[in-house]
């Protein structure tokens, strides 16, 4: 009966989001006939990618060039697995022998890089989660990546060890340069297996830790269940799963490098954790428990992205949309497309929120080893302007 209670409090208090962009701001949309609003798209949504074979998951935007990765963790493929977009196709970067398959020794070249931002400086940053399906993680394959985007170079390669464990799934990263000689990495480790955590890496020295595992804000809601595809989905341990089970997933920094957002990906809630904080190799985990703030409801999201102004962009794979997530706690609906299945990797900035549409949910180990996915897999983008009220 508990959990039932607690399961209709959870989509009650999401119920209030499911409202056109800034709803909230002039009333209720008006309501004109007997059918749901919620059932058809809104939204200046425009596709900046049509991928026929490569399926991506992270994104980051930088002087208006557009970067993906396209991991083989799930799926292995020959092609490249960090690509730049040019004329809508993906070209290898920095280059061919860093980011495609080769001999060299997996210290040396990308693996299976997941997710992707920018720092302060516009510099690309890449979590290497060194999997390739059906194999263990070699040594030298995951780790955390920095490349300048105007030459190429890479200026940095911090191989994840001390804080690596086997089931690992290094999943998605964003750089701190306000901590650090070099800048601080916090990376989240979703798990393969029952272990996430939040990686903590020193990017001057490779210092690296673990913070915060087994931790309610980290680890999966064992009642949580969505809808995807027109079908509800539950995390089974143990059993056939029909919804990835890993913990830790989406994280975002805020624009002045103050605040680590985050959140597993079997979760509604929202967390956060001041970097001063997270960055300190001397804080105990019971030190950093007590400092975790849970924020309130953001609705199932795979991605987390912070704009300018600090608004929180989240994708919200069961309503087929991306949210907003205003300064002051409420939500509005950026926009709603039949297209965005499973929207995974997002990117923010001051003109544009970029998604990835991954089609995740519809791999093979979540439906009963099929796989549903329909190429071509999509990148869209959706205009933003700076907020226009103190609401905001």
């Amino acid at each position: 009966m508990h959990a039932s209670r607690t399961a209709l409090g959870a989509w009650l208090a999401m119920s209030w989001i499911l409202v056109p962009p800034c709803a909230h701001a002039a009333g209720p949309a008006p309501i004109t006939t007997n059918v749901d609003p919620a059932f058809g798209g809104f939204g200046d949504v425009s596709i900046v990618a049509s991928l026929p074979s490569l399926d991506p998951s992270g994104i980051a935007v930088t002087e208006g060039r557009i970067f993906l990765t396209f991991p083989r963790h799930a799926v292995d493929h020959a092609g490249p697995v960090l690509a730049e977009l040019r004329d809508g196709k993906p070209v290898a970067f920095p280059s061919v022998a860093y980011a495609q398959a080769t001999d060299a020794p997996p210290s040396q070249r990308l693996v299976s890089p997941h997710g992707m931002t920018t720092d302060s400086l516009g510099r690309i940053w890449v979590i290497d989660d060194g999997k390739v399906k059906g194999h263990p993680i070699p040594p030298g394959g995951a780790k955390v990546v920095g490349i300048d985007p105007r030459t190429g170079q890479i200026i940095a390669s911090v191989v994840l060890d001390a804080a690596l464990r086997p089931d690992s799934h290094m999943n998605d990263l964003r750089v701190d340069l306000t901590h650090g000689a070099k800048g601080t990495a916090f990376v989240a480790d979703s798990s393969f297996g029952h272990d996430p955590a939040l990686v903590v890496v020193d990017l001057a020295t490779g210092r690296q830790r673990r913070i915060l595992a087994g931790h309610h804000s980290i680890v999966a809601d064992p009642h949580f269940m969505t809808v995807l595809d027109g079908r509800p989905r539950v995390k089974l341990d143990g059993r056939k799963p029909d919804y990835p089970s890993g913990g830790v997933d989406s994280i975002t920094l805020s624009p002045d490098s103050k605040t680590l957002y985050y959140s597993p990906l079997a979760s509604r809630e929202l967390y956060s954790l001041p970097t001063a904080l997270a960055a300190d190799f001397d804080a105990t985990d019971a030190h950093l428990a007590e400092a975790v703030r849970d924020e309130g409801p953001k609705g199932t999201a795979d991605g987390l992205a912070n704009d300018p102004w600090g608004r929180i962009y989240t994708t919200a794979g069961d309503l087929d949309a991306v949210m907003r997530r205003n300064t002051d706690g409420s939500f509005d609906i950026v926009a709603r497309d039949a297209r965005f299945v499973w929207p995974d990797g997002i990117f923010a900035d001051a003109h544009f929120v970029y998604v990835v549409l991954g089609q995740w949910s519809r791999l093979p180990g979540f439906n009963g080893g099929h796989d549903l996915r329909k190429p071509p897999y999509l990148v869209a983008r959706i205009p933003i302007t700076a907020p226009s009220s103190a609401h905001d």
